[in-house]
């Protein structure tokens, strides 16, 4: 037995709770794991809260991040006592995840967690840092350098927006972010935000073709503000998309990738090729600084992570949620 975040769903409706876990509830996989540090995401608050219909199979234990030691594998890849660290591939949705003791996966979803990291460390990253990572990356690779002018980052009280103005900054871009929360602008200051907009600015229907305001974006909000920020884009410019906390609609025109040629990167962090996600991995390790990890992240435990999984969803958490197995 171990404990866990376990999610139900019967005839008395939808229940999570901290619980005893039986191991007979882990399915199939050839690495087990002593999980230390988890986190609670904004998919994880769906899974937990039943606000959207994240869990695909009952019972479930969420958690779409973990980092943990293995004790038991059946992999050459991985031996006993190595340090290995998750993110997505369907885990905490179809395949029980990391808001638990313990957590048996495939050998080829994991990555080992990075000399450079600590567990909490990584954990404070988690995928929001992960995805944050993965859209530089992705400027990077279409020659977006900090030469080319201001790179927006929207949703940016949100752990991808945290970390995506954090590791910008370090790299010598400088940052415009747009959040709904105006009073928070000296937080994303000392993140390395240069200006702070308000997201009202970008949320409601705008025009097929705005100013050329940015050479860049990197966008976890969608609807209405996505086709804003890409008819705001400077010629020849980026916008990484990879959320939707606005909306999954996309309301636009191809006014700018047609008469400006703007390039729509879609990114995905959740079943990304190996060589992927050991370079972000990588490149986050080389990155970002320890006192960032105090910044952008709360430290919780296993029975706060209901409470906490609704406030998540009212828009009352900032940055990233760590939770310490």
């Amino acid at each position: 037995m171990f404990k866990g975040i376990l999610i139900n769903k019967d005839e008395q409706g939808y229940q999570a709770s901290v619980t005893d876990i039986d191991d007979k509830v882990l399915p199939d996989g050839d690495v087990t794991v002593r999980v230390s540090h988890s986190t609670l995401n904004y998919k994880d608050a769906l899974a937990i809260t039943g606000k959207a219909p994240v869990v695909r199979t009952f019972p479930m234990i969420p958690g779409i991040d973990l980092v943990g030691e293995v004790e038991q594998s059946d992999s050459d890849k991985f031996k006993i006592g190595d340090k290995v660290l998750l993110n997505g591939f369907g885990v905490g949705e179809a395949h029980c995840g990391g808001l638990a003791e313990k957590a048996r996966l495939k050998s080829e979803w994991l990555i080992p967690l990075p000399e450079s990291l600590s567990a909490k460390q990584a954990m404070a990253i988690g995928t929001a840092g992960y995805t944050a990572m993965l859209c530089v990356l992705a400027l990077e690779k279409q020659g977006i350098t900090p030469e080319k002018g201001d790179i927006l980052v929207t949703g940016a009280n949100g752990g991808v927006g945290s970390f995506a103005i954090a590791i910008l900054a370090k790299l010598g871009y400088k940052v415009v972010a747009s959040t709904g929360r105006m009073d928070e602008s000296d937080y994303l200051t000392k993140l390395g935000a240069s200006d702070v907009i308000d997201r009202n600015t970008l949320s409601e229907p705008g025009r097929p073709l705005g100013k050329e305001r940015w050479a860049a974006a990197i966008d976890s909000v969608g609807g209405h503000t996505l086709a804003n920020v890409c008819a705001g884009i400077k010629y020849g410019g980026v916008v990484a998309a990879c959320g939707l906390a606005q909306s999954m609609e996309f309301p636009a025109t191809v006014a700018p990738f047609i008469l400006r040629g703007v390039t729509l990167a879609g990114i995905d962090s959740v079943m990304r090729p190996l060589e992927d996600r050991i370079e972000a991995w990588s490149r986050l390790g080389d990155i970002i600084e320890p006192d960032m990890f105090e910044a952008v992240a709360a430290d919780i435990g296993l029975n706060e992570v209901v409470e906490t999984a609704s406030k998540l969803l009212e828009g009352k958490v900032r940055g990233r949620v760590v939770v310490t197995l």
